[in-house]
This record gives structure tokens, sequence and C-alpha cells, in this order.
């Protein structure tokens, strides 16, 4: 076959494709990696709204626990509904993604196997398998300091101190485990406090992960949709980051986990004031150029395989199989394949 025909042959191939709404390898592939992301976002998400947030036909399961919504309310006395509509969106998000997926002929990601990890044990949650683990969580804080930085961009090499170095140095529930941890107060505080910087944590890795990934796209529908969920992952994270600087200065009773107080050394100051929601303007791209307001990470260069790792690393996994490790790597390979 000539060139020219062969040329020509492709050309037809991947109109026909367009036409019947079929995805290449690459779209598809970010597509069933963000779908896997949201479906387990939506699974940890549910578990705060069943104990602390609102349980209506919106968001079903739970009938929460008032202790635990309480010390949550201690942050922002409009938590529990800002928790819920969070739940809600993900779970659209994960609806939307698949449902895409498969109008475009490919297939869609189900983890409904890996859903065996046990639920909290207090009152108020759904005694169902889930898919992620919010009782031993290690959180890396060091997003709070990152958005709050004038001068300094993961994206260039750039690393940032934890906000609360305790909780990035053990595991600690996020939840209350049972109705025993509804005591004593400052225990109960802490495990709300863990949850208020978790929340941040969670959705300013959605927040990053959607343009860097938007960044691989060829289809401009596809792009539609990466444009159009990321920025939503951002307004979840501004009021995350606001809250998450209202934790009360305190050490837990019944493990040593210190909350500080933020608004003093070695933070506080116009910079690290604890009500700011902002991101900081930052050096982006080159530090030649004047410092911008953005997001930041947004390189795209293993930017899947980067989020596996820090949910990884978060605990949201402790007790998954490695056939579930095994599928998240493949998506996250996939996705950070496409060009």
């Amino acid at each position: 076959m000539g060139a020219g025909l062969l040329a020509n042959t492709l050309l037809a191939k991947e109109g026909n494709e367009k036409e019947k709404g079929h995805l290449k390898k690459g779209d598809a592939a970010i597509l069933r990696f963000l779908a896997a992301a949201e479906i387990i976002e939506a699974d940890l998400w549910q578990q705060y709204n069943e104990l602390a947030g609102i349980q209506d036909s919106e968001v079903p399961g739970g009938t929460g626990s008032p202790a635990y919504t309480a010390a949550v309310l201690v942050l922002d006395s409009d938590m529990d509904q800002y928790i819920h509509d969070n739940t809600d969106d993900e779970i659209t998000h994960a609806a939307f993604i698949n449902a895409f997926l498969v109008s475009k002929g490919a297939d869609p990601v189900n983890l409904d196997q890996f859903r065996t990890l046990p639920s909290s044990q207090a009152t108020g949650a759904q005694q169902i398998g889930r898919l992620t683990n919010l009782m031993q969580l290690t959180v890396d804080t060091s997003w709070w300091t990152r958005y709050r930085s004038d001068n300094k961009n993961p994206d260039l090499g750039d690393t940032f101190p934890q906000a609360i170095p305790g909780l990035s140095a053990g595991q600690f529930p996020a939840i209350p485990r049972n109705d025993g941890d509804l005591a004593p107060a400052n225990h109960l505080q802490a495990i709300a406090n863990t949850a208020g910087f978790h929340f941040g944590f969670i959705e300013q890795g959605g927040t990053s992960l959607y343009p860097s990934l938007a960044q691989r796209v060829d289809n401009v529908e596809v792009l539609r949709v990466l444009l159009s969920i990321g920025p939503t992952e951002a307004m979840h994270f501004q009021p995350w980051h606001d809250k998450a600087g209202n934790a009360p200065a305190l050490t837990d009773p019944t493990n040593g986990l210190v909350f500080p107080d933020l608004n003093s050394p070695p933070f506080g100051g116009e910079e690290f004031q604890t009500n700011l929601i902002m991101p900081e303007p930052t050096v982006f791209l080159n530090r030649t150029f004047p410092i911008v307001s953005i997001v930041r990470p947004t390189e795209t260069e293993g930017a899947a395989m980067g989020a596996v790792k820090a949910l990884t690393a978060d605990g949201l996994f402790i007790g998954q199989p490695p056939a579930f490790f095994t599928l998240l790597n493949q998506l996250a390979e996939e996705a950070d394949a496409a060009k």
C-alpha cells in the first residue's frame, strides 16, 4: 500500500471513530483513571457524611454521630453542609465520567470487588464494605504551607514544611473508630481536627490532578469534561483551606498528637494567618517571571502515579489486597502514558 493511500486510510479510520464517538486510547485511559479517583473520593466522603454530614435523599446512608458532628462544627458552623455537598459532587463526578466512557464505547471503571474494608463501628455509620480506611491516616499537611508560600513551587522542586508535623508521622483516625472515641473531649476534637486537614489534603490533590492530566488530552470533548469538573475540585479545596486553620490548638491525651497554634511561630504573620483562603502568588514556570496566583502543582509528567502514591502514603488503602494496588497502578501508568 502506498504511503499516500495508507495515510488516507488512517485518516478515514480516525474520522469514522470520531463519528461513532470512539475515544483514543490515551483519552480513555485518562478518563478511566479519573473515574477510579472519583469513586475512591466518593467512598471516603460518604464515610465522613454518614457521621458528620447531612443524610438525605441526595447522599443517603448513615444516621450521624452528634458528638463527632459537634466537634467538626468547631471548625465552622456550616461544616455538615460542606461535607454533604462535597460528597454529592464526588458521587456525580464518578457516575458522569463512567457514563461518558460507556457512551463512547469505552470500558467504565468498577471497584466494587474491593469494597471489603471495615466500617467505623461508631453509632451512625453504615456497616458496609469500604474502599478506603479513614481510621489509620498519615496526613501530609504541607499543602497548607505550600499554598501560602510566595517564593516556592513544587513544580520547580521546592519542598514545604508540615503545618501539623505529628499528623505526617503516625497513623490517626479522622472518624471515630467506635463510640469509645467520643471521649475524652480533646481526643474527639483531635479526630475532628485530623478530618479538617484531611479534607484539604484530598481536595488539593483533585485541584492539581485535572489540569495536570488535561495537558495530555487529545479529544476536545474530553478536554471539556476535564476543564468543567476540575474547577469544582478547586471550589471544594477553597473552603477546606480556610476551615482547617480553625482547628483548635490541643494535645490528644490518648496518643500525644499535637495541633499547634497556627497563628504563632514558626507560622503566623501575614502569609500564614489562618483565615487566608486564596492561593498566595508564587513562582511559576521559571523563577525569572513575576509571581502569580496559581494551582500548584500542575506538572503533567507522572501526575496520575503521583496521585496514587500520595493517596497510598496517606493510609487510605491500608487493608486492601495486592490486586487493588496492581489495578490502581495500571490505571495510573496508562493515564500517564497518554500523549
